[in-house]
């Protein structure tokens, strides 16, 4: 065959296997990747021929076929597009779209699969290492650890394997180790030694950070830098600078690199944590994987530094008590730097022992207020995030992690202080049922039974406020409670306060002063400029509604005294009602007339006799087998919608 007359047959089967993929598309109503839909036309023109040589070979030996050419070019023409439909059905429901990743996907996901893989043979060995190797591979039994010993090494272990994982490995130990409502005590205790202390970068390999994120060099930037760090941790390292105004500053700079490590860590914590619940009873119980995505996205947060920012300027806008905070500098904060005023003081352990109480007191009253007025608090208060200002007040630092409460979640914090401060089982837990989300088959009684009993056993001066934490948990997950990340959040900012002002003050009554606290609030709330100012704000929100009711409340009267009453209910006033309702009307309809079709082509098929088209089919069996192909696309017209998975809205 001559070149051109092979270019000619090229370009006219491709417009014909073109032709073939739109009306396949087409006629199923549903749209299809384009590639997909090459690929059922390719393969349904190359074998066409060989499928319908039987229906073409029932006319050779007419020498006029008449009508019956007409016939058979129409079926074999709706057999040929029949064909991609029923490959693109067959492999909806085989191979949905996305089951399988394009060779584009694969291409660029191998390199990350081979440093995974790296990654997982590490975080292997580790595990085995130090004797965690059983609870990853799913066993559930831990005899070896049901008592305090046991589990006092266990929780060793994994302290230790979680320190030799590298940096999202330790934060995720230091989360773990504020859930006191999921872990025992001993984990709790082991994992809060975890510490996020490591070697600065050299300053070759910090510099170009800067550089990229303040477009230009240190000295060009600062009047002063020092590059010689202050402190350093795995994910930033703080240097001391000034600026042009003569204002010192510091420069939180975040080590090169990082956010690649952390991004294939926490692909790998996701991962462990779905073998997990998938496998053992304990992952189930704990719900891993919920906890593995919220502290994805906590570090996340943490890695961009403009978040931190904002936080900052958040809690320091709140005004939450006589604690200093330092403020951002923000022309000079981008994702990977931070600058923030520098607070000059000395380690909170230097405070003199008659400043003690003073300074416990402050900041207790800060994080409360914080907590239970502004609703924007530090969820962070450990001593390496205070510092004694040379004035003599404490300054907080460090705001990367940092909660938020709506108004609501407030008040019902609000509420279940005010209850405990006046030892009140019911209100506080109607205020405790308000905090939490609240389930189905809750016993009130016993649940009230066991809040008199926590109370009367921690409210009393000079009781530690951890072990106080623990039992309220306990109670929480006994009662089948689950407690919502920003409540955590509260109490594990409390918890982390206790040992603080222990550290601060040691004997401090910390369950007196924040009953003392509630108390003061309460007046606050109770203050008749308040209170007026809170009726006064309801009524004007009331006052529309109030004006209009006698009206209405007359025309009701009137309508049922003279009989005219009456209640007017729109069916499927919703438009996603009525395109529900239509598409299942449609779905029915398509399947009913596949099938009747179907039905009349048998019928016609078996109909002896009548008119013939060609030497070997009848008119009767030529209609029929057409009926047979109108049948087949109704129905995989259906078949299509009911094998296509649910788009998710949001995507």
């Amino acid at each position: 065959m001559d070149v051109p007359v092979a270019l000619i047959v090229s370009v006219a089967a491709l417009v014909m296997i073109l032709l073939l993929a739109g009306s396949a598309r087409r006629l199923l109503g549903v749209r299809f990747g384009a590639i997909r839909t090459f690929l059922a036309a390719l393969l349904a023109f190359s074998i066409a021929a060989p499928l319908l040589s039987p229906i073409l070979q029932s006319f050779q030996g007419d020498h006029d076929p008449g009508i019956g050419a007409a016939w058979a070019i129409l079926l074999v023409t709706m057999c040929v597009v029949l064909i991609p439909m029923v490959l693109l059905v067959l492999a909806e429901a085989l191979v949905p779209p996305g089951s399988i990743p394009g060779p584009l996907e694969v291409a660029r996901s191998l390199r990350g699969r081979i440093s995974r893989g790296r990654r997982y043979s590490q975080i292997t060995r580790i595990a085995i290492r130090h004797g965690l190797g059983p609870y990853l591979r799913g066993r559930d039994s831990m005899a070896g650890a049901q008592d305090g010993p046991g589990r006092q090494r266990l929780a060793a272990s994994l302290r230790r394997a979680l320190d030799d994982g590298g940096v999202t490995f330790v934060k995720l130990g230091q989360v773990l180790s504020t859930r006191r409502d999921l872990l025992p005590e001993e984990f709790v205790a082991e994992l809060g030694l975890l510490q996020d202390r490591v070697a600065p970068a050299p300053w070759e390999q910090v510099e170009p950070v800067l550089t990229a994120e303040l477009g230009g060099a240190a000295e060009s930037v600062f009047a002063v830098f020092d590059r010689t760090p202050l402190a350093a941790a795995s994910i930033a390292q703080v240097h001391a600078a000034r600026l042009h105004t003569g204002e010192e500053v510091v420069v939180k700079i975040r080590r090169p690199g990082i956010d690649q490590v952390v991004d294939r860590d926490l692909d790998i914590v996701r991962r462990l944590a779905l073998t997990l619940e998938t496998r053992t009873r304990w992952g189930r119980s704990l719900g891993v994987r919920d906890l593995a995505e919220g502290f994805a996205v906590a570090l996340r947060e943490e890695l961009d530094f403009r978040v931190e920012a904002a936080n900052m300027a958040a809690v320091t806008a709140a005004k939450g008590g006589g604690v200093t905070y330092p403020t951002p500098v923000s022309a000079l904060c981008t994702e990977r730097v931070l600058v923030m005023q520098r607070l000059t003081g000395r380690p909170l352990a230097t405070a003199d022992a008659r400043q003690g109480p003073e300074l416990a007191r402050a900041l207790l009253d800060c994080l409360l207020r914080q907590v239970l007025v502004e609703g924007v608090f530090h969820a962070d208060p450990h001593p390496g995030n205070l510092m004694l200002l040379d004035d003599g007040t404490l300054g907080l630092l460090d705001f990367g992690s940092v909660g938020r409460l709506d108004t609501s979640m407030r008040s019902a914090l609000q509420r279940f202080l005010l209850a405990m401060n006046r030892q009140d089982p019911v209100a506080v837990t109607d205020a405790l049922l308000e905090v939490v989300p609240r389930p189905e088959d809750i016993d009130e009684p016993a649940l009230e039974r066991a809040l008199g009993q926590f109370m009367a056993r921690h409210l009393v001066p000079g009781s530690g406020s951890a072990q106080m934490f623990t039992d309220l948990f306990t109670i929480v997950s006994r009662h089948g409670l689950s407690v919502p990340p920003e409540v955590a959040a509260v109490f594990r900012a409390l918890a982390t306060l206790e040992g603080t002002l222990l550290r601060l003050a040691p004997g401090f009554d910390l369950i007196g002063e924040a009953r003392a606290f509630a108390g003061r609030h309460l007046a606050e709330r109770l203050d008749g400029d308040a209170v007026k100012e809170a009726v006064g704000q309801e009524l004007a929100a009331l006052l529309p509604m109030l004006r209009r009711l006698p009206r209405r409340v007359e025309r009701i009267a009137s309508a049922a005294e003279h009989g005219r009453f009456s209640l007017n209910v729109r069916l499927l006033a919703d438009d996603r009602d009525r395109r529900f309702v239509t598409g299942l009307l449609h779905q029915v309809l398509l399947t009913v007339l596949g099938a009747t079709a179907g039905l009349m082509g048998v019928l016609l098929l078996g109909t002896e006799g009548g008119p013939r088209v060609s030497q070997a089919i009848t008119l009767f069996q030529m209609i029929g087998y057409n009926l047979l192909v109108v049948s087949a696309v109704l129905v995989l017209r259906v078949l299509i919608l009911v094998f296509r998975r649910p788009r998710d809205p949001s995507s």
